[in-house]
């Protein structure tokens, strides 16, 4: 079995794995979700995912029938359960499950669990990038299921030869379908403060902190596609790919002024997690 698949302590090989028609995620996209990156048994970061996914829970008012050191135990029992590689964990919450209607059904929510081969991405591989108008809701900073908006900004990404896509509010950049996006201008890392207009990324924690750690400057705060064409570096990070530069943002080249520093933040946010997961870069 090289993937698992997990529903409410039901648990097999993730193609044969089914769901009831009627969980709330089927109808409504109803629930939260969150994913780490695990390597040779160990799930990267798990503190911080769980507490993010309990927060997410809290917000959408979603009640959750377990705590975390019990949801941190089941999931590293799944992944215990497969052979000692690289794996994406992913799991979510729906509200419930009962016939379709617009309010709350009551009982318990449904825990989901996925676990797949993963690569761990070499992160002197450059991206491209492009910009896509942000016309999600205002609870961005909640981990929902509800990823339309993203998916259909993820896919216009990849039709035009791009990796990832830069959403904006008018001229302000918020994140990307499924990062968060990064600017470096003068020896300052800059990114978008926290609020409802972005998800609060491990990654992007991690990364801030990895600057705190090289003396490099962090600004959190507004920045604008001005900026962004404008900036010494442009980097996204996200949960599968710790920390990118891009080279190119709809066809203009950017960046690639500020590469040493680059290659300081990336061997160390790729040092922690070679050092918590015993990962060793081929």
């Amino acid at each position: 079995m090289d993937a698992l698949g997990y529903y409410n302590g039901k648990w097999g090989p993730l193609d044969e794995m089914t769901v009831p028609m009627n969980d709330r995620g089927c109808y409504f996209g109803d629930g939260i979700y969150d994913a780490a990156l695990a390597c040779n048994g160990v799930i990267f970061t798990l503190n911080e995912h769980v507490d993010r996914f309990f927060n997410s829970a809290k917000l959408l008012q979603i009640e959750l029938s377990y705590s975390k050191d019990h949801l941190k135990n089941v999931l590293n029992e799944m992944l215990g359960k497969l052979d000692k590689g690289s794996f994406l964990v992913y799991w979510q919450a729906t509200r419930g499950t009962g016939r379709r209607n617009h309010v709350f059904p009551g009982g318990e929510s449904n825990l989901w669990i996925m676990i797949k081969p993963i690569e761990i991405v070499d992160l002197s591989k450059k991206v491209k990038l492009i910009t896509v108008e942000d016309t999600r809701f205002l609870h961005c900073n909640i981990k929902t299921i509800n990823l339309i908006p993203n998916i259909l900004a993820a896919e216009k990404a990849k039709q035009e030869g791009c990796d990832e896509a830069v959403f904006h509010r008018g001229e302000t950049v918020t994140e990307c379908s499924h990062s968060n996006v990064h600017i470096i201008k003068d020896g300052t890392f800059i990114t978008h403060q926290l609020d409802n207009l972005i998800l609060p990324g491990i990654a992007r924690s991690h990364l801030a902190k990895a600057c705190i750690k090289l003396r490099i400057p962090v600004d959190e705060r507004n920045y604008t596609l001005t900026e962004l064409f404008d900036a010494d570096e442009v980097l996204i990070s996200s949960t599968g790919t710790l920390c990118l530069s891009a080279e190119t943002v709809d066809g203009k080249s950017v960046g690639g002024k500020a590469a040493d520093l680059v290659k300081k933040l990336q061997d160390q946010v790729m040092g922690e997690f070679c050092e918590a997961t015993g990962y060793v870069k081929p």
